[in-house]
């Protein structure tokens, strides 16, 4: 998914209260023109459709800054807003055209249905729902498919085993776990009860 977004250059001197009253979200664009940064303005009701539909650090933007004559791709990297209101007091984009590689933020999804669970009554155990990811700006995927329909009770899915899209290279620890599935306390139980009577047997 990409969207569009036009931004306006802000008036030195204005206010961010000031902003906001009249309707207006402040902003800032990052990576641009080297370390240089802009301070921009958005229409509010704008932004605030943007922060509802783009994922942070993923979702691709097509940004435009009339007024220095300036347009681009870029990753919305930052949204501060009020903690229950949720309305927005400020946007950070970083612009990756000019960037050879990029890390972004991939959600995982899962997919299929665990034979363990299906079969044996087991309980997936979903420990990671993201990862950090390294790939061109063009190559950024909305998601990672994590298929765990093989997954068998006492199984476990680590980052390494994921399946990625050609480009893509996951950032961070490889052996975390993703997914796992855990076996019922029942089973668990029984498990503890067959071992201690062995164990009494064998002192027996």
């Amino acid at each position: 998914m990409e969207l569009t977004v036009e931004c306006q250059k802000r008036p030195e001197g204005s206010k961010p209260n000031s902003l906001r009253r009249d309707g207006l979200t402040p902003a800032v664009l990052y990576g641009h023109n080297g370390t240089e940064s802009v301070a921009l303005t958005l229409n509010t009701r704008i932004a605030t459709t943007l922060v509802r539909k783009a994922v942070l650090n993923n979702t691709m933007i097509e940004l435009s800054v009339p007024e220095i004559s300036w347009s681009g791709k870029a990753l919305l990297r930052e949204v501060q807003a009020h903690p229950w209101k949720r309305s927005l007091y400020h946007l950070s984009f970083f612009s990756v055209g000019s960037q050879s590689s990029i890390e972004v933020t991939v959600p995982l999804h899962i997919v299929g249905e665990s034979v363990g669970v299906k079969r044996d009554g087991g309980t997936l155990d979903i420990v990671l729902n993201e990862v950090a990811v390294a790939c061109a700006p063009g190559d950024v995927p909305e998601a990672i498919e994590v298929d765990v329909s093989k997954m068998k009770v006492g199984d476990a899915l680590h980052v390494h085993e994921l399946s990625l899209p050609a480009g893509i290279a996951v950032l961070g620890e490889a052996d975390r776990v993703v997914v796992s599935v855990l076996g019922t306390s029942g089973a668990a139980a029984e498990a503890d009860e067959a071992e201690a009577e062995a164990a009494a047997a064998a002192e027996a």
